[in-house]
């Protein structure tokens, strides 16, 4: 399933860009050393954190995109950041619990 095809089905909204890059699985954290420790590169990431260090974070382990739950919003620097790093950067109003739910539902389930 593509970043794209999510975007869609969960309804997200795109905070700088909707690729169609291949998401392989799925982890929800806000513990920013457990995303770096448990997840794999072309992952999609289910957080309510909304600051620079999520960029980083992706950044390094190679995240397909963030999903910033619950309805949180990040500041611009933090959508200019992702930008900058080309990594996709999504919201919803969903809650963390709710969208890996619905993760699971579509397939992803690592």
């Amino acid at each position: 399933m593509t970043i794209y095809e999510l975007t869609e089905k969960l309804n997200l909204k795109s905070l700088n860009k909707s690729d169609d890059v291949e998401v392989t699985g799925a982890f929800a954290s806000d513990l920013l050393s457990d995303v770096v420790g448990n997840t794999s590169a072309g992952n999609i990431l289910l957080s309510v954190q909304v600051h620079k260090n999520i960029v980083a974070v992706a950044s390094l382990v190679g995240l397909a995109a963030v999903i910033i739950t619950s309805g949180r919003t990040p500041d611009q620097s933090v959508i200019d950041a992702a930008r900058e790093n080309e990594l996709c950067l999504l919201s919803s109003e969903k809650s963390t619990f709710m969208l890996a739910g619905k993760l699971y539902e579509l397939g992803l389930r690592d």
